[in-house]
């Protein structure tokens, strides 16, 4: 019976990486380390998972992932400015090819009308080129912290993929 956990979204993006041979990094807030943890559960991603960051205050993701002071003055810490800026801090700090870097409320407190619970913003550079995109997320803190880890390691195959197409056909 095959492994379940040969499926996954980790273990695809682990084989993706190892066979592009690329390095990858991680910045979080809302998941708290859990795209970390999942990346590290996969056997072999030693060879490309380099670091991850848990930075959870603005004061962290400006001294660690370089987040500009008036980014977050400006459209605060659940942005896409500031996951664009996460991801791209994190790219650099830890020398790597891909990151990626999240930022959101996982509830049940913090929301507003503007920035409502479940609201998620994750960030992938790929060898320079940032990728954003928005959640919106439903469920309890864990349901949507849940959520945010698959989606961002998805988002990271994807934005993966989409520039190795790139480069090998050309862009349009």
């Amino acid at each position: 019976m095959p492994d379940p956990h040969e499926s996954s979204p980790a273990a695809r993006l682990g084989r993706l990486l190892k066979e592009k041979g690329l390095y990858c990094a991680t910045a979080e807030s809302c998941t708290g380390g859990m795209i970390a943890a999942r990346i590290i559960n996969v056997p072999g991603v030693s060879e490309c998972y380099k670091a991850g960051l848990v930075t959870y205050s603005n004061k962290a993701k400006r001294k660690f992932l370089g987040v500009r002071k008036s980014t977050l003055d400006k459209y605060g810490a659940v942005s896409s400015k500031t996951a664009s800026e996460m991801a791209k801090g994190a790219a650099l700090l830890m020398k790597s090819d891909v990151a990626v870097a999240v930022t959101g409320i996982a509830g049940p407190d913090g929301g507003t009308e503007e920035k409502p619970v479940g609201l998620v913003y994750i960030g992938c550079s790929v060898k320079g080129e940032v990728t954003v995109k928005e959640y919106h997320f439903s469920g309890t803190r864990s349901q949507i912290r849940e959520a945010t880890t698959s989606a961002a390691l998805i988002l990271m195959r994807s934005c993966i993929l989409k520039y190795f197409s790139k480069v090998t056909f050309g862009k349009k």
